[in-house]
Parts: structure tokens; C-alpha cells; sequence
């Protein structure tokens, strides 16, 4: 395992060192985007991504809550307008999850599973939507290959439980296969 590590580290390290320069580039602030998220059994947990946004993203929000494209307890909107030049590019390839990663090696997150929600989500969630958490949260799932923010909310959580009724070594091959020409 260590020389795999290693193997890995060699590869990943270029990409993080040039998204890490890209974002610094692009905009003042961290590199590193640090958000609360909910998880398996409604149990906080920190996830990480590239910055993607401006560094007053999340206060800007309000401002923006009326041009909401989503149906449903999220947010989404197609030109955001906090998000950074470089951060469009890291978003449309996905590259802004990488250090999601990490999340998976200490435990909060699996590379396969449903997306864990903000705790103001879960907050409007109906009981039957709360059954999301009854996995572990992961990088991607059915709703990454079957048309990511172009869904809508209820077809979201419906396959996020089809998910966790199905889930198999078998199934998250396949999601990840998926994934990767998503």
C-alpha cells in the first residue's frame, strides 16, 4: 500500500500544485474550500474542494436565493455569478472534488454514494428524503452520470435510494465507469 501511495502522490501532486496556482491566479483567498456537510445518519463532517467561488460566495447567496434553477431544498444556478473563471473549468470537468479524496481515505466519505447535503438542506428534507443518509455520502452516484444539476430534486433522491437498495461492488464499478465518461 505505501508504494502505491507513493505511485499516486507523484501523479496527483503536479495537478494539485497547478490548481492550486490557477485558483490563487484567478482570485484572492484559500485554495482549499472547507464547507459543512451532512452525512451518513445525519452526522456532520468538513468536505473539501477546490475554491471554485469567490471568497464571499456563501454571504452573496441571499442575494441570489430568487434566480434559483432548482426545484426542491437546493441551490442551483447555471451562471453563477460567484464563480471564478478558473472555477468554471474546475467545475465542468469535476477536478474541483479531487481533494474530496481525502474525505475519503479519513472515513466521512466513500468514492460512491449519495451527494452529502448542506445541514440547511437536510433541515427541509421530508422523512422519506432522509432516507439519503442512510449511506455514507460519496464523490459521485447514479445522479453525476444521469445528468448532474440538470435533474430534478425528487428524481435526484429517487436515485440516490435506488442506490442504497442496490449498492454492490458490482454497482459501484459501474457508477464509477460511468462517471469517468460523465
Amino acid at each position: 500500500v505505501g508504494s502505491e501511495m507513493c505511485i499516486r502522490d507523484r501523479l496527483l501532486s503536479p495537478l494539485f500544485a497547478y490548481i492550486a496556482w490557477r485558483v490563487k491566479k484567478d482570485s484572492p483567498g484559500p485554495v482549499f474550500f472547507r464547507q459543512e456537510r451532512i452525512g451518513y445518519l445525519g452526522q456532520p463532517f468538513w468536505m473539501y474542494k477546490f475554491r471554485t467561488m469567490c471568497v464571499n460566495a456563501e454571504q452573496k447567496l441571499e442575494e441570489l436565493r430568487a434566480q434559483n434553477e432548482a426545484d426542491g431544498p437546493v441551490f442551483k444556478m447555471k451562471k453563477d455569478p460567484r464563480v471564478t473563471p478558473i472555477g468554471r473549468f474546475l467545475r465542468k470537468t469535476s477536478l474541483d472534488e479531487l481533494p474530496q479524496f481525502f474525505n475519503v481515505l479519513n472515513g466521512s466519505m466513500s468514492l460512491v454514494g449519495p451527494r452529502p447535503p448542506l445541514p440547511k438542506e437536510v433541515e427541509k428534507y421530508t422523512p422519506y428524503q432522509m432516507h439519503r443518509l442512510d449511506a455514507k455520502g460519496g464523490i459521485t452516484c447514479y445522479w453525476q452520470c444521469s445528468g448532474r444539476s440538470n435533474i430534478m430534486f425528487d428524481e435526484w433522491v429517487e436515485l440516490d435510494l435506488k442506490y442504497i437498495r442496490d449498492r454492490s461492488f458490482a454497482t459501484d464499478a459501474k457508477i464509477l465507469f460511468r462517471t469517468v465518461g460523465a
